[in-house]
């Protein structure tokens, strides 16, 4: 049976560049890029997952501004069903606590490195002009 996971991601900006982290080299896609996220556990939220995720990972609170892009991809060791969050940076500057590396990047610098699988379609929509970008 497959294993179906729902995922929520924030889209962070710094002026015209987003947020990008490296996933660490043990897990599943190891070294891949990704935006900050993680699982939804039984009972929580969405807004409140992406919240807790990005104080987990990378020591900061954010705001929860608006659903970007949902989509499901299908990886060979389970599926996921991402919701890509719009967010805002609180209070904090992140720090590498799960994460390999983390930068900040235009969506056309993005190009040059390798993301998850699962972010193609948000990298397109990036490309062509989508996000919400802090001013």
């Amino acid at each position: 049976m497959e294993k179906r996971t729902e995922v929520v991601a924030a889209l962070l900006w710094r002026g015209d560049r987003f947020m990008a982290c490296q996933r660490p080299a043990h897990k599943a896609r190891g070294l891949l890029w990704e935006f900050v996220g993680g699982k939804v556990e039984p009972g929580e939220s969405r807004e409140a997952a992406l919240i807790r995720e990005c104080r987990e990972e990378l020591d900061i609170e954010i705001g929860v501004d608006g659903l970007f892009m949902e989509l499901t991809h299908a990886y060979p060791d389970l599926t996921v069903h991402l919701f890509l969050y719009n967010a805002h940076i609180l209070r904090g500057e992140p720090k590498l606590l799960e994460h390999n590396d983390l930068r900040w990047l235009t969506p056309e610098e993005a190009q040059a490195y390798l993301f998850c699988p699962a972010d193609a379609p948000i990298l397109e929509a990036l490309l062509k002009g989508g996000g919400t970008k802090a001013l």
